[in-house]
């Protein structure tokens, strides 16, 4: 996703204390360019900054003799809100379009944590956020999640004084979701929820606790209703009080707080959506089904894996080859990433060689990196780099209208893909061609991958947070199958166990493994197959010979591994 969206490499310092109880001037300034009112704002900015404060930058100008009132001059004023939400827009329109390292979205991105480094600043940026984000952005939450993570880490003093400007309550939620659907540019109690959702993953523990006060949980319990007196409540407001009432729940107390309010039997009616052909309800069922079958268990419901119908399916999305933040459909087909870090998956079933062809149904507009990879794609989540940011893997982006390979993107002609169009994926080993399609309409092909790899290929894909979509390995009809060529589906050459087609939830997963043995002589990496491999030049062994494969150095040494060779007890 390019460098320019990865969170912070080193721990952001968190807002100071404030020592001084008699301070409290700490509001964030704006370095402007001006002629004439120069002098009279240098004038306010050097009489404010006499009083003591956590930080103030110090206007120092430097006259001369040959300086007139045409020139430009340089003041600090202090940061308006409306100077503010324009800041918000104009970044989240540079995000919708941005590549790699863009200059501007980086400075724009470092500014958020200049303003926010003082707790009069870091309210603002966030009221800004649930202010000025609009409701028609594809990227308006995405971009909420990564604009915080640029600011410092809030105090509790800070964080509890937001919420306690937000007025929360019962009837501020309807008030809100009434203005939603009265005023089309307002998205006031989804920001709101994207917001404090955020920040209670980010915080998890006691102050997710305290934020999740009385009030602020009838608000986003207000926002699960259907209908508030016989009005219908926007299907995005419902969507994201359930997403953030997940995420106040990764904390204990909060959970078991959640549970004795009405959630659990909303979230039963709610999961009816899950197959609908409207995406946005088919958002929250999904949602509300992952919730009840992973983190809010009701004694007597059946699981969805126990339910789901796997016979046809012979190739899906790898369970197992995923961080613990992706969230994957039952019958592994469907994925959906609410975390701030850029999630990736692979498919079950890789391909060494022929055409082969797949499809996707997008069902959030956002930034998702589609494409292919192999076994050596390095995908660091946290970091922001997944499908098509290293030379193994290659990737569609239908949101920014990018190409992406090694980091590096190109413009497609494409237009910006939406709700429902199918993205169809071909692979051409033989003429080392990868073939991107959008509702049956082809780009020219791309052949940069096959500079680094040859063989191994998996289906494969990136998501930025609150994206969803659904992948069609051939178990199904395929919309827009490729007219020019003959190729094949995984589904007709794949094979899977029953075990192996299980995507069991979280609680059943951990029973699992507890209740299961290591084997005698196993491998310290995946803990199944016999460590019967010597890494050379090192000597270090505990590997098998699949991890081996898959491993550039020494799990042990960091070595660069040059050979593997068979251990000796396996070659007698």
């Amino acid at each position: 996703m390019g460098n320019c969206y990865k969170k912070q490499k080193t721990s952001v310092r968190s807002i100071p204390d404030r020592r001084n109880p008699e301070d409290q001037d700490d509001m964030p300034y704006m370095l402007i360019m001006n002629n004439n009112t120069a002098a009279s704002a240098a004038a306010t900015a050097n009489t404010s900054s006499q009083s003591t404060g956590w930080w103030r930058p110090v206007l120092r100008q430097r006259h001369s003799r040959n300086q007139t009132n045409d020139q430009p001059t340089w003041s600090f004023c202090k940061l308006t809100e409306d100077e503010l939400d324009k800041h918000v827009l104009e970044t989240l329109h540079i995000l919708q379009s941005s590549a790699e390292n863009d200059t501007t979205l980086i400075l724009r991105m470092r500014m958020f944590r200049f303003w926010a480094n003082g707790e009069t600043g870091w309210n603002m940026v966030l009221s800004s956020l649930v202010r000025a984000i609009p409701l028609e952005d594809v990227l308006g939450p995405s971009a909420i999640t990564l604009f915080i993570d640029h600011c410092p880490l809030p105090t509790k003093q800070a964080v509890l004084k937001f919420i306690s400007n937000l007025q929360l309550s019962h009837s501020k939620a309807e008030e809100d979701i009434f203005q939603c659907k009265s005023q089309s540019k307002s998205a006031r109690h989804r920001n709101i929820c994207a917001v404090l959702g955020h920040l209670a993953e980010s915080l998890a523990g006691p102050l997710s606790i305290a934020m999740l006060t009385d009030d602020a949980l009838e608000y986003f319990i207000a926002g699960l209703d259907k209908t508030i007196n016989n009005c219908q409540v926007p299907i995005v407001d419902i969507l994201y009080s359930l997403i953030s009432l997940e995420k106040f729940a990764q904390t204990g107390d909060n959970k078991t707080r959640i549970k004795q309010t009405k959630f659990v039997e909303k979230l039963m009616i709610l999961e009816n959506w899950r197959d609908s052909n409207d995406y946005k309800k088919r958002q929250v069922g999904f949602s509300a089904q992952w919730l009840l079958d992973n983190i809010f268990v009701v004694e007597g419901r059946k699981f969805t894996y126990e339910k789901v119908a796997l016979d046809n399916i012979n190739a899906m999305l790898n369970c197992n080859d995923v961080s613990e933040y992706l969230k994957i459909s039952a019958d592994g087909l469907e994925a959906r990433s609410d975390a701030a870090s850029f999630e990736s998956v692979r498919c079950t079933f890789s391909v060494d060689s022929g055409v082969w062809y797949y499809e996707v149904t997008i069902i959030t507009p956002g930034v998702m990196q589609i494409g292919w990879a192999t076994k050596r794609s390095k995908f660091f989540n946290h970091d922001g780099y997944g499908i098509g940011d290293d030379e193994f893997s290659c990737a569609y982006d239908g949101c920014r209208q990018l190409y992406w390979y090694q980091a590096q993107s190109h413009r497609h002609r494409h237009p910006a893909w939406k709700e429902g169009d199918v993205l169809g994926l071909l692979l051409d080993v033989p003429n080392s061609e990868v073939i991107f399609y959008l509702n049956g309409d082809a780009l020219p092909p791309e052949r940069a991958l096959f500079n680094c790899a040859r063989s191994g290929f998996f289906a494969a894909a990136s998501f930025m947070s609150h994206q969803q979509c659904v992948f069609n390995f051939g178990a199904e009809p395929f919309k827009f199958p490729p007219k020019n060529r003959e190729f094949n589906s995984f589904n007709d050459h794949a094979q899977l166990t029953d075990e192996e087609k299980l995507v069991l939830p979280k609680h059943k997963k951990l029973q699992m493994i507890r209740q299961s043995s290591m084997k005698e002589n196993s491998c310290d990496l995946c803990c199944d197959l016999e460590a019967n491999i010597i890494l050379q030049p090192c000597g270090h062994g505990g590997i098998c010979h699949k991890c081996a494969e898959i491993i550039d150095s020494c799990p042990l040494c960091r070595s660069p591994i040059e050979e593997r060779t068979v251990a000796e007890a396996e070659k007698s």
